[in-house]
């Protein structure tokens, strides 16, 4: 019995040593086999389409329903574009900014004539004629490979899925620079508007919660010793003197409100004082430096001094520094901030520190935040923002 017993602990410890069963392949492999064997039926529904969208608007063109035939035809490449796009981007991991749509104002022959000459439709279109021969080859390689030469799977997959990688970047992304600056300047737009509304949402909050309700508290207060003044007067000389201490409050919460919106200081003095302000409020001694000849636009102005705000309160929270530093400079046409401490590091944009919606606003005006924060210390946080002049009084 003792026997057995000694076996079935040296069958489990055996088993318990042995590493954990898992697939030969990995998830990204088997992606880029899926988006292969299914190239053939996108392919061959690609072909099909261009074809005929292509020769029945041109075969029809001597006609009054040719053309716009074929402008329609050009919008249907446009939405076959967007799936392909989001196939790569589901199973290659390619991630390629949507065009910008065509205008629809304008009427009828605007409308046909940017639909006619838009270049990402007709790139589409030659996307889906070259595309069936590769997808017959990529499907019956991927297919045999498969099954007859499965220990080379997953090199021929990663090879193959490059060259498809290739030609979505090199066919179905936007048509030249400019549409991708529009595609971002799109999606940065999104980022200001929320952040606009949250901004709101949040001194809304600010209000009701705290200098509305003190306020409200107040004129009960008053009303209260007004009732009290002629029968009690001593009790309505207190409750004067416990309102007056409720108006400070109220103003102080007021003042702190306005700060956050925009210091006062800033307006009067600039950066350098804003900055010298803000750190002294940092529970770690900061030495700030502040190298301008000149002061920037009030926007870029105020982007700066909320930005180094927020990085100090991340240095006071989650540092664990015993020092910082704030250096601003400007280098060209670029207003850089680099915020410096000797904590424990280990920052991440995924860390829940907010630097990732820092980030974000800060790309929402062509801006740059650069963070390097290896174990152990330091942490070096480094901004960009363009450089605008402040207008002459």
């Amino acid at each position: 019995m003792s026997a057995d017993l000694d076996h079935v602990e040296s069958t489990d410890s055996a088993d318990a040593s042995r590493p954990p069963v898992r697939l030969a392949y990995g998830k990204e492999t088997w992606k880029e086999v899926a988006h292969l064997l299914a190239n053939l039926f996108t392919a061959l529904a690609g072909f099909v389409y261009a074809v005929v969208s292509v020769l029945l608007g041109v075969a029809l063109s001597v006609t009054v329903i040719g053309l716009p035939l074929l402008a329609l035809g050009l919008g249907g490449a446009r939405l076959i574009g967007r799936s392909e796009r989001a196939r790569a981007r589901g199973l290659l991991g390619v991630r390629i900014p949507e065009p910008s749509p065509l205008p629809r104002a304008g009427g009828f022959f605007p409308w046909l004539w940017g639909s006619l000459k838009d270049p990402v439709a007709w790139r589409t279109q030659l996307y889906g004629l070259i595309r069936l021969p590769w997808g017959i080859v990529t499907f019956t390689v991927t297919l045999v490979s498969l099954f007859v030469l499965w220990p080379v799977l997953p090199f021929l997959a990663r090879g193959l899925s490059n060259a498809d990688r290739g030609m979505v970047r090199g066919l179905l992304s936007p048509s030249d620079e400019l549409e991708r600056r529009i595609a971002e300047l799109e999606s940065d737009r999104g980022v200001v508007v929320d952040t606009a509304a949250a901004d709101l949402r949040r001194i809304e909050r600010d209000l009701h919660d705290g200098a509305q309700a003190r306020l409200v508290a107040l004129a009960m207060g008053l009303g209260l010793a007004k009732e009290k003044l002629l029968d009690d007067p001593e009790a309505a000389a207190a409750m004067v003197d416990e309102a007056h201490g409720e108006v400070k409050l109220a103003l102080q919460e007021l003042r702190d409100l306005a700060r956050g919106i925009h210091p006062a200081v800033l307006t009067d003095r600039g950066l350098s004082a804003a900055l010298s302000s803000v750190s002294a409020r940092c529970t770690v001694p900061v030495k700030v430096s502040v190298d301008l000849s000149e002061r920037p636009a009030e926007a870029i102005e105020g982007i700066a001094y909320f930005t180094v705000s927020e990085l100090l309160q991340n240095v006071s929270k989650h540092a664990r520094a015993r020092s910082a530093s704030v250096d601003v400079w400007r280098a060209d046409d670029r207003l850089l901030l680099q915020v410096r401490d000797d904590g424990a590091g280990g920052a991440r944009f995924d860390g829940g520190t907010g630097l990732a919606g820092l980030a974000e606003r800060l790309g929402a005006v062509d801006g740059l935040l650069v963070l390097d924060s290896p174990e152990g210390g330091p942490t070096t946080v480094t901004a960009e923002l363009p450089w605008r002049s402040r207008p002459k009084a």
